[in-house]
């Protein structure tokens, strides 16, 4: 079999195209091939798809193509241009490149599988390529999967931020929690992220009143933006983040009693971390510690900490009763953080309490979070946040990118 044939088998050209010759260049690393279509050959309007019309003029174009072995390879044609009655003259489209694409959709299909799990400047230097270039391409195919998605059937939302860079330059997340994807990303942490979520999800045949559950922390900002955006949405405090404020206050104790008592000096994750996540060592301090005799008021703390727990096991009809007794039990504590997160939680009482009807929680969320940043520290920081929100949708969108990689 000749060259030739090999690679029209190869690239799965078809009539009118043809590989017309091929050039291996040892000394750059470089695989050539040129491609051509019949003489006489007639095209579709990319346009108007009206079939027939003849060829006008062409203009030679050049595509990276998959690696042949562990050199480069190029892909050269005279790309035909038509004259079309209604449309006037346009480029034809090819049937190995998207239009505007300097890569052939095999090489963009390789890329867009390593970016789910390799930074992209890991990517850049494996294929040698500009990371700038790639992330032009992965953010085509993210926009045009997104574009396709329907949102027609969301009803329970997740809202989290996450920061883009330590400190500073948050984004917030929002997650479909029946089907554990992302659906929007958008910079920033404040109540108009509620409102462009909206928007979004309208431009995806979404209604804002078909949204009957919101799940977030307690922020301000999204409470204010799901009451503003999302009026008739019911809002379920994250029960994670609930139990976060009380750990806080429990550490908060042990920090300010430690100045008077060294022996709680590296005994944080002892009191904080549930029984059966304890390692030995952190166990062994916590037994130690814990011993009424001491009368360490971060043994108390820790106690109320146990006690809280048990209000997500309690049954629906009781669960306002035991949160309010536990309320007052926190009230006459004597110990500030305790008394400042009950006052937290009292104040946000019916959204704590909507779990127990709900049943919903950003646990998903936190579990596309850690995606995330595992993303991030593989890449080293993002050039900007667009490129993070596309590696959002990229890595826990579920998106389908079903145009790229034909059955």
């Amino acid at each position: 079999m000749r060259d030739k044939d090999l690679f029209q088998l190869a690239l799965g050209l078809t009539d009118p195209w043809f590989v017309e010759r091929c050039e291996f260049d040892a000394q750059r690393g470089v695989l050539d091939i040129h491609l051509n279509f019949q003489r006489g050959a007639k095209f579709p309007c990319p346009e108007c798809a009206g079939a027939d019309r003849s060829v006008h003029d062409t203009e030679v174009k050049q595509w990276r193509h998959l690696n042949f072995f562990e050199h480069h390879a190029y892909l050269h044609a005279r790309m035909p241009r038509m004259r079309c009655d209604k449309c006037g003259v346009r480029t034809v489209g090819v049937p190995w490149a998207r239009p505007g694409s300097g890569f052939t959709l095999l090489f963009e299909a390789f890329v867009m599988t390593l970016a789910k799990e390799m930074p992209v400047m890991g990517i850049a230097a494996l294929v040698g390529e500009w990371d700038t270039l790639l992330w032009r391409m992965i953010r085509h195919w993210v926009d045009q999967a997104r574009s396709e998605q329907d949102f027609s059937e969301v009803s329970k939302v997740g809202i989290d931020e996450t920061a883009a860079r330590r400190g500073h330059n948050y984004i917030s997340v929002f997650v479909d929690l029946d089907n554990s994807g992302a659906i929007f990303a958008t910079q920033g942490k404040d109540a108009s992220t509620v409102g462009r979520f909206v928007e979004d999800f309208e431009a995806h045949d979404g209604k804002a009143e078909n949204i009957e559950e919101v799940c977030c922390d307690m922020s301000p900002a999204f409470i204010r933006g799901v009451r503003d955006s999302l009026p008739q949405a019911q809002m379920t405090f994250d029960k994670f983040h609930v139990i976060k404020i009380v750990n806080d206050a429990v550490d908060q104790v042990r920090r300010a009693e430690q100045k008077d008592r060294p022996e709680l000096k590296g005994s944080r994750y002892s009191w904080i971390k549930n029984e059966q996540n304890l390692t030995e060592k952190q166990a062994a301090i916590l037994g130690d510690l814990s011993v009424p005799r001491l009368n360490l008021k971060t043994a108390r703390a820790w106690r109320m900490r146990l006690a809280f727990q048990e209000l997500y096991r309690q049954p629906a009809e009781r669960a306002e009763e035991f949160v309010r007794q536990w309320l007052a039990w926190a009230a006459r504590s004597r110990l500030q953080p305790m008394i400042k997160a009950g006052r937290t939680i009292r104040n946000h009482l019916p959204g704590v309490l909507r779990w127990f009807a709900s049943h919903i929680n950003n646990g998903v969320l936190e579990g596309l979070n850690s995606l995330i940043q595992a993303a991030k520290a593989r890449a080293r920081g993002y050039r900007t946040i667009n490129n993070l929100i596309t590696a959002v949708y990229l890595v826990a969108g579920k998106l389908d990118f079903g145009q790229l990689y034909p059955q």
